[in-house]
C-alpha cells in the first residue's frame, strides 16, 4: 500500500487537485494558488467585459469581487482562512468605533501585531518549517491595505489638508467605507492571494467606472492630443505580461533547483571552492531564485489588468500605460547601477506602502525605521532581520560613494559608461550579499556564509562609511556643478551631432 501523500494530509485547503500535484510533482498547495490564479485571469476578463461599470451596479461588482475572493481563500487555505476573516472583521470593527485621530494607530498596532504573531507561530512552533498551506502571504498584503486605508482615513477626516504633502493630499478617505466597500477592497479575488495593495481611492473608482477618465485627466489628455485615443485596453499589457510568466515559469524549473542557495555553505563547497567561486555562484544561485517572485507578482499584475485595473495614463507619446499596481519593472532591476535603484524596483507597491506608513511620517532616522518595519512586515525569520540591518548601512555607503565619485565620471561618454558599468557590478555583489540571508533564513546557515566569505562586504560598508566624508569639499562642490555643465554640453553637442 503506498505511502500517504504528507503535503496532501498537512494541507488544510482543497483536495480537488491532488491527481495534477502527484502527476507534476508540484506541492499541492502552489497548484491550488496556480489554478486559483488562472481562474482569476479568466473571471476578470469576463468582469471587466459583461460586469462592467455600464452593465451592472457598483454594489454587484463590489459583491462578485468579494464572493468569489473569499471562495479562493477559502479553497487554498481551508480553516486557516479564518485568520484572514478575523483580521479583516476585526479592523473593520475597529475602523467603525476609532475616532479619525486615532484610527491609523489601532489599525496598525492590531493588523501588525495579528501578523506577528501569525509569523511567531509559523518559525517557532512549526520549527522554521513552511507550511504546506502558507497564509502568511495574503495576511502581509492585508496588513497593507488595512493600514493604508487607516492611514488615507486620517489624513481625510483627522488631520488639516495644510500638514499634508501632495501623495497624502490625494489619497485620503473623507468618508468612512460601508461593509462591503470595506470588505471588496480587501478581499477581492484580483488580488486577495496574490497582491498587490493599491489604493483604496484608486480601487473604488475603478469599481464605479471612472478610473480611466481620471488618470486621462491626470496627464492633461486635450494639450498633448490624447483626446483622440479610444478606449484603453488592456489586452496588450495582460498578453505581454503572460509571456513574461511563461518565460519565468520555464527559468523557475530549469534553473531555481540546479543552483540552490543552501549548497553556499554546504562545508564541501565552502572547502574546495575559492572565495570568487563562492562569490559567483552565490550571484548564479540568487539570479535563480528570482523566477518565482517575477512570476507570481507579474501574474497578479495581469489578472488586475485583466478586469481593467491598473491604467495609468499615457506616456509622452501617447502610449497607453497599465502600471498603476505593478510591483517590479525586471529591466531596471536587472539593470541597477545603484542600491537604491534596485530596492525602488523591487516589489514597488510595498515600497510605497512603506513610505506612505513609514518614511513620509517618521520625525527622524527615516531609513532606519523603514528597514525595521520591512523586516517586521516580512516575518521573525533571522535571516530577514540580517538582510534588512545590512541594507541600511549599505544604502547609506552606496550615497557616500555616490555623492564624493559619481561627478568625477560623468564629464564625457566613455567614462560615464565605464562608471555604470563598476557600478552595476557593485550593486549586484552588494545585493547578493544582502538578500542571501533573506533566502536562507535561519540564523546559523548566514553566519556560517558570511564567516566563510570573511565578512568581506561588511567590512567595506564600515570602511567607506568611515573613510569617506558625509559632505564632499567645497571646492568638490564647484568642480562637480562645473563638470555636470560640461556634461550637459557635451550631451548636449552630441544630441545635434546626430
Amino acid at each position: 500500500m503506498a505511502a500517504p501523500d504528507s503535503d496532501v494530509l498537512r494541507t488544510t485547503g482543497s483536495t480537488l487537485l491532488r491527481p495534477v500535484s502527484e502527476r507534476l510533482h508540484i506541492p499541492l498547495y502552489q497548484v491550488n494558488f496556480v489554478v486559483c490564479q488562472l481562474i482569476a485571469l479568466v473571471t476578470a476578463t469576463w468582469f471587466r467585459i459583461y460586469l462592467s461599470p455600464c452593465h451592472a451596479h457598483t454594489a454587484v461588482r463590489h459583491a462578485f469581487a468579494t464572493l468569489l475572493g473569499v471562495y479562493f481563500t477559502i479553497f487554498c487555505f481551508g480553516w486557516y482562512s479564518l485568520h484572514i476573516f478575523t483580521m479583516v472583521l476585526l479592523c473593520y470593527y475597529i475602523m467603525v468605533k476609532a475616532s479619525a485621530e486615532n484610527v491609523h494607530r489601532y489599525s496598525f498596532v492590531i493588523s501588525m501585531g495579528y501578523l506577528t504573531l501569525c509569523h511567531i507561530n509559523r518559525v517557532y512552533v512549526f520549527s522554521y518549517g513552511i507550511l504546506s498551506t502558507d497564509f502568511s502571504g495574503p495576511l502581509m498584503i492585508l496588513t497593507q491595505k488595512i493600514t493604508s486605508l487607516a492611514f488615507q482615513l486620517h489624513d481625510g477626516m483627522g488631520q488639516n489638508s495644510d500638514g499634508l504633502n501632495v501623495e497624502q493630499r490625494k489619497y485620503s478617505v473623507k468618508k468612512k467605507p460601508t461593509f462591503l466597500e470595506y470588505m471588496s477592497y480587501h478581499l477581492n479575488f484580483m488580488s486577495v492571494l496574490a497582491g498587490p495593495c493599491s489604493n483604496y481611492q484608486d480601487y473604488i473608482a475603478f469599481i464605479e467606472g471612472s478610473h480611466v477618465s481620471s488618470k486621462l485627466l491626470e496627464v492633461n489628455s486635450t494639450q498633448n492630443g490624447h483626446h483622440k485615443l479610444p478606449n484603453p485596453s488592456p489586452n496588450e499589457a495582460v498578453a505581454n505580461k503572460l509571456c513574461t510568466c511563461v518565460v519565468c515559469l520555464g527559468l523557475f524549473f530549469t534553473f531555481t533547483k540546479a543552483f540552490p542557495v543552501a549548497y553556499v555553505v554546504s562545508d564541501v563547497f565552502i572547502k574546495e571552492a575559492p572565495l570568487w567561486v563562492r562569490v559567483v555562484y552565490l550571484y548564479i544561485a540568487i539570479q535563480a531564485s528570482k523566477p518565482k517572485y517575477y512570476f507570481a507578482w507579474t501574474l497578479a499584475d495581469a489578472i488586475n489588468n485583466a478586469a481593467g485595473f491598473g491604467f495609468n495614463g499615457v506616456d509622452e507619446k501617447g502610449r497607453f500605460q497599465w502600471n498603476l499596481i505593478s510591483s517590479l519593472n525586471i529591466w531596471n532591476i536587472e539593470t541597477s547601477t545603484s542600491f537604491k535603484m534596485y530596492i525602488d524596483n523591487w516589489n514597488i507597491q510595498t515600497g510605497a506602502w512603506l513610505k506612505r506608513v513609514c518614511y513620509d511620517r517618521a520625525p527622524r532616522y527615516r531609513t532606519g525605521l523603514t528597514f525595521i518595519l520591512s523586516a517586521m512586515w516580512h516575518g521573525v525569520y533571522p535571516g530577514y532581520y540580517f538582510t534588512f540591518f545590512t541594507a541600511i548601512p549599505t544604502m547609506l555607503a552606496a550615497r557616500l560613494v555616490r555623492k564624493n565619485f559619481r561627478h568625477l565620471f560623468i564629464t564625457s561618454k566613455s567614462s560615464k559608461v565605464l562608471y555604470d558599468v563598476v557600478t552595476w557590478i557593485v550593486t549586484q555583489v552588494a545585493v547578493c550579499y544582502t538578500v542571501s540571508p533573506f533566502v536562507l533564513l535561519g540564523f546559523e546557515p548566514t553566519i556560517k556564509l558570511y564567516r566563510s566569505m570573511y565578512f568581506y562586504f561588511h567590512i567595506a560598508i564600515v570602511l567607506v562609511i568611515i573613510l569617506l566624508p558625509t559632505k564632499p569639499h567645497c571646492s568638490s562642490q564647484r568642480k562637480s556643478s562645473k563638470e555636470t555643465e560640461q556634461a550637459a554640453q557635451y550631451t548636449t553637442n552630441h544630441i545635434k551631432k546626430n
